[in-house]
């Protein structure tokens, strides 16, 4: 994504489309591969690691993790699936969130209505675009059985390419764009009814309220989006289950949404469908900091508010 843009929307101001800042996307990439090449990647395979194998403690996993390559373990996927959808999603976000929501605001909806059409259009064609086989891609690193014979992620990528098409390295896919848009219009829906709230109990009801907002005003609603969003973790954990690697005894070979959730209930119950959620709360947070707190200082530092 690119760097956050929390400012609060006074909703008596004249309606205007958001312009598009090459400079914040370029920044926003670039922030996107610091989170994801530091704390970002190991959150995510922590998450993946507890969603798939759901019988797993979260020191049974971090062992796991551990003994796949050590630190190095924690980093499965990062190159170059997750690098690809760090560079490019928070293209495809921008772009499509602004369409839908200044379309809907000109139908009529308040801010808070139009940032969530506008997120969960951004989440479905990120899924769409990069997001869906990057995911499924990432999800093969962690899952998949290691062999004596080092493979490279590339070879599997064209194995799978060879024998199953292009559905088969999307596979997950429409849980994919499921996620993507409940978690975008709770984020951003969450995140504009929380700077709406704090604006109002910090600086009343004065027209320019929503001007004397401060970057910790913005940091806090937006972790508060980030983490309450998680509420649709199962979305998540069904789409690990689709994309998982993994081989059990009455695993269905081909998941839907629907087979895959059936399964997940037999096999673990309502608990199997909030496995790793706290890594991903984590993993929300530190993107908060990178993208609202680090987004806010580089677009100052660079000029491109």
């Amino acid at each position: 994504m690119a760097p956050i843009d929390n400012t609060p929307v006074d909703p008596n101001a004249p309606l205007k489309k958001k312009p598009i800042s090459y400079k914040n996307l370029l920044l926003g990439a670039s922030l996107n591969m610091f989170e994801v090449s530091t704390l970002g990647q190991p959150f995510e395979v922590i998450k993946t690691q507890l969603a798939a194998n759901r019988g797993q403690s979260l020191i049974e996993a971090l062992r796991n993790i551990y003994g796949r390559g050590g630190v190095f373990g924690f980093y499965q996927g990062l190159i170059p699936w997750a690098w690809i959808e760090a560079s490019t999603k928070g293209a495809v976000l921008l772009f499509t969130a602004s369409e839908f929501e200044y379309h809907a605001r000109a139908a009529g909806a308040s801010p808070f209505v139009g940032g969530i059409v506008g997120g969960m259009g951004g989440g479905i064609a990120q899924a769409y675009t990069t997001m869906g086989f990057c995911t499924f891609m990432k999800t093969v690193e962690v899952t998949r059985h290691k062999s004596a014979t080092k493979e490279s992620t590339l070879k599997i990528a064209r194995d799978i390419i060879k024998k199953e098409g292009i559905a088969g390295i999307n596979k997950g896919v429409n849980a994919v764009a499921v996620r993507q848009c409940t978690n975008w219009a709770s984020r951003f829906g969450i995140t504009r009814f929380t700077q709406e709230t704090i604006t109002k109990a910090r600086y009343g009801d004065s027209p320019d309220a929503h001007l004397r907002a401060t970057a910790l005003d913005k940091a806090m609603a937006s972790i508060v989006g980030g983490a309450l969003s998680c509420w649709n973790q199962p979305i998540e954990v069904i789409r690990v289950e689709m994309q998982s690697q993994l081989k059990a005894a009455g695993r269905p070979d081909k998941m839907t949404i629907r087979s895959a959730t059936k399964y997940i209930y037999e096999k673990n119950g309502m608990k199997g469908f909030y496995r790793g959620v706290l890594p991903r709360i984590g993993l929300g947070m530190w993107q908060t900091l990178c993208m609202v707190a680090l987004g806010d200082y580089f677009r100052a530092f660079f000029g491109t508010n």
